[in-house]
């Protein structure tokens, strides 16, 4: 019993060693990463339940959502570190000041987010693709609801 207690703390020091030793640049990269890699996945998802339905396929539909699920309850939460209001990732962040100030906000969109992202897999596993439509119509909408909120707009710089 004392050995597996022994790793778990282990195991939370190193999680919080590495953590605090997270370069900002570094944060910002891997939280733009995770959120692009969404992107991805909810663009598959549109193009076969809105876009082309005839092209619905289970299999690729429960891949995308796995994929939003999972990166959904990953602890992106962890990458807002200190200093990372600000600074460049693979581009420069479009998060708000008030991302790191209103953890009440905060807190309402990313359950909201994490709820509708697991039932956005748990309604895939399913096949029914007129349920996985409405679903992703909810995530859609949790996500609009952060970026509204505390995302910049991205602005273009070609001229």
């Amino acid at each position: 019993m004392k050995s597996k207690l022994l790793l778990a703390t282990l195991a939370l020091t190193i999680a919080g060693t590495a953590s605090a030793q997270l370069k900002t640049s570094d944060a910002i990269k891997f939280r733009q990463s995770g959120y692009t890699f969404m992107a991805w996945n909810m663009g598959k998802l549109k193009g076969m339940l809105i876009d082309n339905p005839a092209s619905f396929n289970k299999e690729q539909a429960i891949a995308a959502a796995n994929v939003i699920a999972a990166t959904a309850n990953s602890g992106m939460g962890a990458l807002y570190v200190p200093g990372s209001d600000k600074g460049k990732g693979w581009e420069t962040t479009r998060a708000k000041a008030a991302l790191f100030t209103d953890k009440e906000g905060v807190g309402k969109v990313a359950v909201a987010f994490n709820k509708e992202a697991n039932e956005l897999a748990k309604v895939a596993a399913t096949g029914d693709a007129a349920a996985l439509k409405v679903q992703f119509g909810k995530v859609g909408e949790s996500c609009k609801a952060c970026h509204e909120k505390f995302r910049e707009e991205e602005h273009n710089h070609e001229h």
